[in-house]
């Protein structure tokens, strides 16, 4: 019988890190065809201005809510159908994924800059300025990522809403002071209206001086003197009236004014409050947030003691059996 000598085995060509890569990778075949789609969803970003069928922007008048070709209604000319107001679906998709790749790239560049920077400084001081960095992280990543997001659109929304509160208050107050600067315009004329208005009555009580000086001095025309001195007399009377009128007048409008800029006054003072009230409100919704974040914190913590003294009991238990055991040995082997 003869015995076949065992051919040797060559060792593997060493081969370079991207080509070992390749090989690994290849491997896994739901991985490639991720690669695959990746790559195409790339290239068509990058090419979208050449082989989109239409204009994103450009509205066809006429196709509006248009269904994918393969639907009944639908239309070759618009593979995916058009929207509401009749542009093309499928050319915004290939658009629309430029930007979605650059926000997703942003996103990330700034990410791992900034946690590269984060581990140089952690690694190099190492101490003190490690364990705060480390810790930090811990807390970020304890957050569920559900819960966090929605904090922080919670967030968002209050204080978007908490600028308006104050826009809104800053708006009022300057339309209280031109208020304000208008009332004073508009007492500044009513009292010059009433310097005017006394001026001219003294200039009639002048004038009807000098008529009845004149009367004294000469008695011809004592009628045409009469008449005038009737209707200066009026005119003053008039000048008068006038006066109590536009001082009337200028009180009635102060008033007015006063109760306006006291209603701003409250209405500044309702929009102050109602602002205190959200700020209180964004304040409670935050500490209820954190304490409910903290409440599951604690209650993983928790169900890990639990776990942990479970097996710990078990340990316990399985020591306490083997005590017992060997206790039973060494009766039976001091038995005579």
């Amino acid at each position: 019988m003869s015995v076949t000598p065992a051919t040797p085995v060559t060792p593997p060509r060493a081969i370079s890190g991207l080509r070992e890569f390749w090989y690994y990778f290849s491997q896994n075949t739901g991985a490639v065809i991720g690669f695959v789609i990746f790559v195409l969803l790339v290239l068509i970003a990058i090419t979208s201005p050449w082989i989109a069928p239409h204009d994103p922007a450009k509205i066809y008048n006429g196709f509006f809510l248009v269904p994918p070709a393969w639907q009944e209604g639908g239309d070759v000319r618009f593979i995916f159908g058009t929207d509401a107001i009749g542009r093309d679906i499928l050319s915004r998709l290939m658009h629309g994924a430029r930007y979605s790749l650059l926000i997703g790239a942003v996103v990330v560049a700034i990410s791992l800059t900034g946690g590269i920077i984060l581990g140089l400084l952690a690694g190099y001081f190492r101490g003190w300025v490690d364990t705060l960095i480390m810790r930090v992280m811990d807390i970020i990543l304890a957050f569920p990522s559900l819960l966090l997001a929605l904090v922080m659109v919670m967030v968002q929304v209050l204080a978007r809403a908490l600028v308006l509160v104050m826009v809104m208050v800053q708006v009022l107050a300057l339309a209280l002071a031109l208020v304000m600067v208008q009332v004073l315009a508009l007492v500044q004329v009513l009292a010059l209206v009433q310097v005017l208005a006394l001026a001219l009555a003294l200039v009639m009580v002048l004038a009807l001086v000098l008529e009845l000086v004149g009367m004294l001095v000469g008695e011809s025309a004592q009628v045409l003197a009469r008449a005038q001195v009737l209707a200066q007399v009026l005119a003053l009377v008039l000048a008068l009236v006038l006066a109590l009128v536009l001082a009337l007048v200028s009180v009635l409008a102060l008033a007015l004014v006063s109760v306006l800029v006291l209603v701003l006054a409250q209405v500044l003072a309702l929009v102050s409050v109602l602002a205190l009230a959200l700020v209180s409100v964004l304040v409670l919704a935050l500490v209820s947030v954190l304490a409910l974040v903290l409440a599951q914190v604690l209650a993983q913590v928790l169900a890990q003691v639990l776990v942990l003294a479970q097996v710990l009991a078990q340990v316990l238990a399985q020591v306490l059996v083997l005590v017992l055991v060997l206790v039973s040995v060494l009766a039976i082997l001091k038995k005579p």
